[in-house]
């Protein structure tokens, strides 16, 4: 770690008289291409803008909040009694009337390695300008903090302590990133509780009339606008620049939304609110998450962008050896399609306290069941999978899904066909750790009861990971999935898990901003549309090559791929289609990157293509470096990856439902001889009349080959590089 003066090149800072329109300051990136500007305008309004190599960015735009009044009291007489009422004051501007009282500037170069991830060693390096401000009426104190990386800003309030300033409410973040043109864009709604979306794709003044295609099917109602939109918020130039707007290190504040000015392009922040509206409490010191704005002159620049990981801070704990990457296979596509049930009787109704699970009648469709998990461990074993996921264990399944049940599941008792500790050992002996699954209902409170007790019993089993999920409306009513009470229960859930070193992938909540580089048992999210939507009612193809530049900006996703067996119907009844074929099901192994990876259909479906499912189990899991070769979101992506335990070279590809041709120059492979094994489309495969269709062909390479890969419409290919 290394910290040095700023280059004077690099920044030029002076005072300011609130009636200015100069910038009071500006600070470049360490290459010199962007170039951030700050000043207060005409009555104090703090304004930033944003340029690369002199073309804007993010023309003026505004920052600072609007905040609850204060609280006034007072005792009335009441049918004689004295009670106490209360008073909120209406809210105020705080943003004018700001002085600039002094600033502050620093540089940063290092290189950190994280536990996983997808290089061994990651360099953090950024240009700094601290802003300080004081509102000339209230003597209230907020500082902005900047960062200018070579690829893109990031930049935080901040509100010291000893100020009148000590407790307040934010009734909505004003900040804005005014866009300098009608940008192409490709989002997903606005909604505070799920990210479970195909994405849009339109021009940033499109997005209003195009979002009820988004949400059609869908029942949530915490949509807050028809122009508002859910970051990580991808878009292109005219000009062919990639801009991203996202948010990094979400802690103790609500997650961000974006309200879309269709006339003006002008994206302005909208923060989730609590049960009652209001969106963030506070006290001094404390700081807000960073806001992103990514900058990339090419789609897989903006793919190798680590600035999201970089603003976050450091790893919190001393000892990560127990932190590792896994392959795991589940008893759990099976009851997604329909095939099985996680529910162990049919009962319309359970009360845990007094229902009696040995005199209930088994519905015969229950999938976490000894003999199943069995034949799970089994060909787990004997595949080279490290761990099975069992969903369906535990008691309360009958009716656990928007029941408004406060006690769902106790997180501990197993279902009378499960037996823990048999299956337990029965696993270990076959060197397979068990995942455990905790659904919560969203019934917040009932999971947090549970916690030390559902923690206690994975160590004594020796689960080391957990699968967690947030189906339904939370309990406390009111309280979104996205709000600042639910983001504090989604860390305290990590830290706690890491007090029993145990790792943590969370489904259904908020999406990632970054935080696995601190906590990285936070192994994996779910928290967007996965591969179980292709079992209620399909997503298209381009979906596999947007989710790269949005969802997994902030960190991996849970995106369980490897499915197989695309038509439902035949197997299970189901009328659903996997819009895939077998190759791009493997090539998402290479473009879906998760330390934490699943095979995710049946063993019998994958006893069939026995050869295919050879790359599943080769493919590596954690990568000490990592090449974004071809990209374009909606479109397509090709990378390649070296596995960190023994640095072989793997590659793959999806597409959308255009078919694509790629010359692969492979200089990623170094010296030496190698034998290309290549998963590829048949000639005549296709995602939807021919999806099973593929060719595996080898091939002696080197570091001065090309490779030619056609992909077929909705298709794919993986590769792997084995030294001769």
């Amino acid at each position: 770690m290394k910290k040095i003066l700023l280059a004077l090149a690099a920044l030029t800072a002076g005072l300011q008289a609130s009636g200015s329109t100069e910038p009071a300051a500006t600070l470049k990136s360490p290459d010199g291409n962007l170039e951030l500007s700050f000043w207060l305008e005409n009555g104090g309004v703090p304004k930033y803008s944003l340029t690369h190599k002199g073309t804007d960015v993010v023309l003026p735009s505004l920052l600072g909040f609007e905040l609850r009044g204060t609280v006034k009291a007072e005792k009335i007489s009441f049918e004689g009694d004295e009670i106490t009422k209360t008073d909120v004051r209406p809210c105020y501007s705080f943003a004018e009337g700001f002085e600039l009282t002094g600033t502050e500037t620093d540089s940063f170069d290092e290189v950190w390695e994280p536990v996983w991830g997808e290089e061994s060693q990651i360099r953090n390096h950024y240009n700094e300008l601290l802003v300080k401000l004081r509102q000339t009426d209230s003597d209230k104190l907020m500082n902005v903090r900047f960062r200018l990386f070579d690829d893109g800003l990031g930049f935080r309030y901040e509100f010291p302590s000893g100020q009148p300033l000590t407790y307040f409410v934010i009734k909505e973040e004003l900040t804005e990133f005014a866009m300098a043109g009608d940008h192409f864009s490709w989002w997903i709604p606005g909604d505070y509780d799920t990210q479970e979306y195909e994405y849009g794709e339109c021009r940033l003044s499109e997005i209003s009339e195009n979002f009820q295609k988004q949400v059609v099917g869908n029942s949530s109602q915490t949509f807050f606008s028809t122009s508002g939109v859910q970051t990580s918020f991808q878009m292109k130039t005219d000009d062919g620049l990639y801009i991203n707007i996202h948010e990094a290190a979400l802690v103790d504040y609500p997650c961000m939304h974006l309200l879309v000015d269709g006339d003006t392009h002008v994206l302005r922040s909208w923060l989730t609110p609590d049960a009652q509206g209001w969106k963030g409490y506070m006290q001094t010191p404390c700081n807000t998450p960073w806001r992103t704005v990514q900058v990339a002159e090419s789609a897989t620049e903006q793919l190798a962008s680590r600035l999201v990981l970089n603003l976050n801070e450091p790893c919190a704990y001393d000892d990560v050896s127990w932190i590792h990457p896994v392959k795991y296979m589940g008893v759990w596509w099976e009851m997604i399609a329909g095939y099985g049930s996680w529910a162990y009787t049919n009962a319309s109704s359970v009360k845990l306290d007094s229902f009696d699970y040995t005199k209930a009648t088994p519905n015969g469709r229950h999938s976490a069941n000894n003999e199943r998990v069995r034949q799970y461990i089994d060909f787990a074993a004997e595949n080279g999978f490290d761990a099975v996921l069992v969903e369906g264990w535990n008691i309360g399944w009958e009716d656990w899904s928007n029941c408004s049940k406060d006690y769902v599941f106790d997180f501990v008792t197993p279902y009378p066909d499960f037996d823990i500790a048999a299956l337990n050992d029965y696993a270990h002996s076959k060197g397979i750790e068990l995942i455990m699954h905790h659904e919560t209902s969203s019934s917040v409170r009932n999971y947090e009861r549970h916690m030390d007790e559902a923690y206690d019993l994975m160590n004594k089993y020796g689960y080391s990971s957990v699968k967690s999920g947030y189906v339904g409306d939370i309990i406390p009513r009111g309280e979104y999935h996205y709000g600042q009470w639910m983001v504090n229960h989604y860390l305290y859930a990590v830290k706690k898990a890491a007090d029993h070193k145990i790792m943590v992938n969370a489904h259904e909540a908020v999406r990632p901003t970054g935080l696995c580089r601190t906590y990285p048992n936070l192994i994996a999210n779910e928290s967007a549309r996965g591969t179980e939507y292709q079992a209620f009612g399909g997503t298209q193809p381009k979906h596999v090559t947007i989710l790269p530049f949005t969802r997994l900006n902030g960190g991996p996703m849970d995106f369980t791929p490897g499915i197989f067996e695309m038509n439902l119907k035949e197997w299970c009844g189901n009328n659903s289609h996997v819009n895939a074929t077998i190759a791009n099901q493997l090539g998402l192994y290479l473009t879906m990157y998760s330390p934490l990876q699943m095979a995710a259909d049946t063993p019998e479906h994958y006893s069939e293509f026995m050869d295919a499912f050879q790359f599943i189990k080769d493919v590596a899991v954690d990568w000490s470096e990592s090449r974004y070769l071809y990209a374009e979101p909606g479109d397509y992506i090709v990378v390649a990856r070296k596995a960190k335990d023994d640095g072989q070279w793997f590659c793959g590809g999806v597409t959308d439902e255009n078919a694509r041709e790629f010359e692969i120059s492979l200089d990623f492979l170094g010296d030496g001889k190698y034998t290309a094994e290549i998963y590829a489309d048949a000639p005549d495969a296709h995602y939807l009349t021919n999806p099973q269709a593929y060719e595996i062909t080898s091939k002696k390479v080197t570091a001065k080959d090309k490779l030619k890969i056609r992909m077929a419409p909705g298709g794919g290919f993986a590769v792997a590089f084995k030294p001769l």
